[in-house]
């Protein structure tokens, strides 16, 4: 599990010559930390249901930095429609999720006007990235 690793050892497993982890992982993750970002402002905004969202969407994107490993190593062993199907889904989500969370940052940027904006506004500027990636790679996974 992904999730499992410290910090520099995911970091040092992205640089691997090995097929996951990989770019879909990464863009989960960064969406995961967009949110955990969006969480922080959203407590300095006070503002409850926004918490209980970003942690959420935490969680979720760290589940699919997981699923999109999954996904990879299953579809390198066995190049299905199946296991196409999911290396198309799992980004998709990614960008969905990551989506989700910029929305939810800039609403809660709304609410601030001290300097925990600039963490509400990195955590939206890192899901639009983790969002526009996680587009082009489910682009790319594409038959």
């Amino acid at each position: 599990m992904l999730n499992e690793l410290p910090v520099g050892e995911f970091l040092a497993a992205l640089g691997e010559r090995t097929p996951t982890p990989a770019s879909g992982a990464a863009t989960a993750l960064t969406g995961a930390l967009a949110a955990g970002l969006t969480e922080l402002a959203a407590r300095f905004a006070e503002d409850d249901d926004a918490v209980m969202r970003a942690k959420a969407a935490l969680m979720r994107l760290v589940e699919l930095a997981d699923e999109d490993a999954a996904a990879y190593t299953a579809f390198m062993a066995e190049r299905n429609d199946e296991t196409r199907r999911r290396i198309i889904e799992v980004p998709e989500e990614i960008a969905a999720r990551a989506d989700e969370v910029a929305a939810l940052a800039d609403a809660v940027r709304a609410q601030l006007r001290s300097s925990v904006a600039g963490d509400a506004e990195a955590g939206a500027e890192l899901a639009r990235a983790a969002a526009r990636v996680a587009r082009r790679l489910a682009e790319l996974n594409q038959p």
